[in-house]
């Protein structure tokens, strides 16, 4: 049976019991990319937030169906193919590739739908007959534009009655309009753009109805979650939910939204002017695409997060040569987690899980502690800290095994590690195997310190035939060699191994 959940409803401002439509299923929507450039971080947080939630509920024991669509068909897109000379859903499905690659590199499960607008003209050309058919909205030239006046409760999502938007807002005033407020459904076809047969001549669809449509196709007209960045709350949602529901009926389209918080640079927006929008990949060559997912999932989903960066300015101001402490400590931390597993691994390879039986006290409380947090709005710095304690606990027991009953021990450190990695992968880390984790994660660091590794691998084939040759002094001054390059020695039960030591690269 599915835990309770409690989650926070952007409708509410305030948790509340979630129940589903069907119980113990989920079908929740996430607003995907526009695909005209690379993918930067914000993209990345957004989908870490709402992939933590999609494996909690998992992790619950629900039943998810998630859908994350791809705008492929949008101004950006136009603009960068005709700059690039590339026909434009080439350039979309380019980067619509490159962006799900991205997602992968960082441990996003992907969406079991992802619709795109340019395979969902039929199905927008309906919904937006239907709300004309309905009498909130109107065609014009070739437009057709929702009328606001008409669906009374716009404005409830953010917070804002109609009064108030146009008294704080600038709206360039189309004549052709009953209200400065009423947004494009349709577009009427413009030279040199992709457009498509309708009723209301050639065009292509307005950007909020696109949402309205896909969620309908692949969720219902009603569904469990709507979910995506605060910044999309007006007019994004605020439309979304307009046109659902005066297509539908009020009592239709998603019954809880869900919203991530903010990710700002040293107290600013990104922006590239300030060279603090940062491509996916620069982030995770520099500290691991794990790093930085254990970095935001360390941090509630709705809280804002200052992104801490370092590095040289040139004379715009721009950023040069960046470093990251924060994700820095993130990769230390996580680097802490796969060493305590693999330890575990070694110790249970070597003697067995101890079968049946009592485990030490301390030992069940991680996923307990992980389960109340998850189901208390998907509280991950909560699971963070259980996590942290298990790993002490384990440490512990492999460390100091005196007057523990040994077959205990042996139980309690292999449900550890089964539970650490089952905790892992509810906040999407800890999936890695550990040996190999932290042999990529050596190589890193050693591109960072410029260190020859085909060198550091001479030397250590060098002092293993030292030490066979019984030559211990050579090989005494084999590993001082490794360590004035910053370098020291792992003998493990599979024989030498070396790492990089971290003090020598703050140094470096």
């Amino acid at each position: 049976m599915a835990t309770p959940v409690q989650l926070y409803d952007s409708l509410h401002l305030d948790k509340v019991a979630f129940t589903p439509v069907a119980p113990g299923q989920v079908k929740m929507y996430l607003c995907g990319p526009t695909p005209y450039a690379q993918a930067h971080i914000g993209h990345a947080y957004s989908a870490i937030c709402f992939d933590l939630i999609r494996r909690g509920f998992i992790f619950l024991g629900y039943q998810v169906t998630f859908v994350r669509n791809i705008t492929d068909v949008e101004d950006k897109i136009f603009k960068a193919a005709r700059d690039g000379g590339e026909d434009w859903l080439a350039l979309a499905n380019r980067f619509a590739d490159a962006y799900n690659a991205d997602m992968r590199m960082f441990g996003v499960l992907p969406p079991d739908v992802e619709p795109r607008v340019s395979t969902h003209i039929a199905e927008i050309i309906a919904i937006t007959e239907r709300l004309v058919a309905n009498g909130v909205a109107y065609a014009v030239d070739g437009d057709v534009y929702f009328e606001v006046a008409k669906f009374p409760a716009y404005g409830r999502l953010s917070r804002q009655s109609i009064e108030e938007l146009e008294a704080g807002a600038r709206v360039d005033v189309d004549p052709r309009k009953r209200h400065p407020f009423d947004f494009a459904l349709w577009k009427a076809a413009k030279p040199g753009e992709p457009a498509w047969p309708s009723p209301w001549g050639q065009g292509r669809p307005g950007w909020h109805i696109e949402c309205s449509a896909m969620s309908a196709t692949h969720l219902g007209e009603t569904f469990d979650i709507h979910a995506g960045g605060k910044d999309l709350v007006f007019p994004h949602h605020e439309n979304e939910i307009a046109q659902s529901q005066g297509a539908h009926g009020a009592d239709t389209f998603a019954r809880y939204w869900m919203h991530n918080g903010f990710l700002n640079f040293d107290g600013t927006k990104m922006s590239k002017s300030l060279g603090n929008v940062f491509a996916c990949d620069k982030l995770a060559d520099a500290v691991g695409a794990e790093a930085v997912r254990f970095y935001f999932v360390s941090h509630h989903y709705r809280s804002p997060i200052d992104f801490k960066v370092e590095g040289k300015r040139d004379d715009d101001g721009k950023i040069i040569d960046p470093r990251f402490p924060s994700l820095e400590a993130a990769d230390r931390r996580l680097d802490y987690f796969y060493n305590t597993l693999r330890r575990i691994d070694e110790f249970v390879a070597a003697g067995g899980d101890g079968g049946e039986g009592a485990v030490v006290p301390g030992v069940e409380a991680l996923v307990r502690d992980a389960t109340a947090a998850l189901s208390d709005d998907f509280n991950a710095p909560i699971v963070v800290a259980a996590l942290g304690e298990a790993a002490r606990l384990a440490n512990q027991l492999l460390d100091e095994g005196k007057g523990i009953d040994k077959g205990a021990r042996r139980r309690s450190l292999a449900r550890l590690g089964r539970d650490l990695r089952a905790v892992g992968w509810a906040i999407g880390v800890l999936g890695d195997e550990p040996v190999r984790y932290g042999r990529a994660r050596r190589d890193r660091l050693a591109r960072r310190r410029d260190l020859d590794v085909a060198r550091v691998e001479a030397l250590l084939v060098e002092r293993a035939a030292a030490r066979a040759a019984k030559d211990f002094a050579r090989a005494d001054a084999v590993r001082g060699e490794l360590g004035a390059l910053g370098v020291e020695i792992l003998d493990t039960p599979a024989g030498p191994d070396w790492r990089v030591v971290e003090a020598a690269i703050e140094t470096a």
